[in-house]
């Protein structure tokens, strides 16, 4: 068989298609695989074998910046909390989400944990189709298992395509399916510009979507699934003998930065969804269609620094952060975001799992303090608003996150003066010291502010 040069494109081509999480992993998968490809189909000797390995460098160099500059950039920040858009660019443009389709795969996985289709100690089934997905991957062998937690420190930390597929062929039946269902909850969830046709991202000219959307999943994913959300701050994970990094590099460096996903493929460039928290603020952001990794990188940097540095508005914006100071608003001690638990398990230690995530019961509308029997109890203040709608808003989204330890509490809006105007203070009652604590960790660790409340501070 002749070696010619229409031989050798046509084996190169398909690995410029190929989903790569980082430039390095690209050139050195791609040589190899080149290589070893090469070597076997025309036994050729070994310096041939070399020369061909050499062309093929050139052609990664060539190839594959190529078609990422054609991704259109697009960009958007986001208060996790108001949903304030601080910062948008190109963002309804329709783009390829690349691997940040798997957050949606862990999303409708959380969903099974907590109604209890899935336990994270179960074993599934490791099909043909998940074996056969292209790098990256964990390498998984048809016949195998893989458990339900290694699937999601799989996906989170490598972004391994052949584990995305386990899972969504555990709930879905096949892939296929499994992607329906995956569209479905993106229209649920107000994701009007997304489908997905696969569980992991890889190439596909039909999975679209756009960084306003995958900025809604990102805000769902804090809020419905607070308790799961520390798995994307893990930055390694041992599997088969090898200690697999997060592709996030940039949590290592960004002052609050915790999560969520990267993605990349030739056709959708460097994506990033991510977000971080200062001085008790959560934003996400969504920056897709990077034409490197650095550069990706630093625009995320840039949106972030700038979209902290401009004060949130409207009507839900915390006036009071503190307890006992109504004479002056005044912020949330500056400081690094407190440390997360690395495991779900040291998570549980903190936050045990509801059955059921109810909001509280509307607070009362009377302008009074809190009743007599829970004056001498500890509550927390997770803010004083312009309106008391606003502190309602604040009491419901509080108990959302921290549900187990609110259970018992009771909340309460108060109307304060400060400053001339009335305020209203928004506190949950009812708790011993050690709950109150706990909660407030709970709370700033996700982006809200909040203060314990002592039965020496007036309630």
């Amino acid at each position: 068989m002749n070696v010619t040069g229409r031989t050798v494109r046509s084996l190169l081509l398909p690995f410029a298609w190929r989903g790569r999480e980082t430039e390095g992993e690209q050139a050195t998968e791609r040589l190899a695989d080149r290589r070893s490809t090469l070597g076997r189909a025309f036994g050729i000797t070994p310096f041939v074998r070399w020369m061909c390995g050499v062309g093929a460098v050139v052609a990664v160099t060539v190839l594959a910046p190529l078609p990422a500059l054609a991704a259109k950039y697009a960009a958007i920040v986001v208060d996790a909390r108001t949903g304030e858009v601080l910062h948008e660019e190109n963002a309804d443009t329709i783009t390829y989400p690349a691997s940040l389709t798997k957050m949606m795969t862990l999303y409708l996985t959380f969903d099974a944990l907590d109604e209890g289709r899935l336990r994270l100690d179960q074993a599934l089934p490791v099909s043909a189709w998940a074996e056969a997905q292209s790098p990256t991957k964990l390498g998984l062998r048809a016949g195998k298992t893989l458990r339900v937690e290694q699937a999601i420190l799989g996906l989170v930390t490598k972004s391994a395509n052949d584990a995305a597929v386990v899972l969504a062929e555990a709930l879905g039946g096949s892939e296929a399916r499994f992607a329906e269902m995956m569209t479905r909850k993106a229209r649920e969830m107000g994701m009007r510009n997304t489908v997905f046709r696969n569980a992991n991202g890889l190439p596909n000219m039909e999975q679209v979507t756009t960084a306003r959307d995958f900025s809604i999943l990102s805000r769902a994913m804090l809020s419905d699934h607070a308790r799961y959300y520390p798995y994307f701050s893990r930055r390694n994970f041992v599997y088969g003998g090898r200690s697999l990094h997060n592709h996030n590099r940039l949590m290592s460096r960004y002052e609050g930065m915790d999560g969520i996903k990267t993605g990349y493929t030739v056709a959708s460039g460097f994506n990033l969804a991510a977000s971080a928290v200062r001085d008790g603020r959560r934003l996400v952001a969504v920056v897709l269609g990077g034409k490197s990794a650095a550069s990706r990188d630093a625009r995320m940097e840039a949106i972030l620094d700038k979209a902290f540095d401009k004060p949130g508005r409207g009507q839900d914006a915390p006036v009071v952060a503190r307890a006992g100071d109504e004479d002056a608003p005044r912020s949330a001690a500056k400081g690094k975001p407190p440390a997360k638990p690395e495991t779900i398990a040291q998570l549980a230690s903190t936050v045990s799992t509801p059955a059921a995530v109810r909001p509280p019961a509307r607070a009362r509308d009377e302008d009074a303090e809190a009743p007599k029997g829970d004056a001498s109890k500890w509550g927390v203040q997770v803010g004083a608003f312009s309106t008391r709608e606003a502190s309602n808003r604040a009491l419901t989204q509080a108990t959302k996150q921290a549900p187990f330890l609110l259970r018992a509490a009771k909340p309460a809006v108060t109307p304060v003066k400060a400053n001339g105007s009335t305020v209203y203070r928004a506190r949950m009652v009812g708790l011993d010291e050690g709950t109150a604590r706990k909660v407030c960790s709970e709370l700033t660790r996700h982006g809200h502010r909040c203060v314990p409340v002592s039965p020496n501070e007036k309630l």
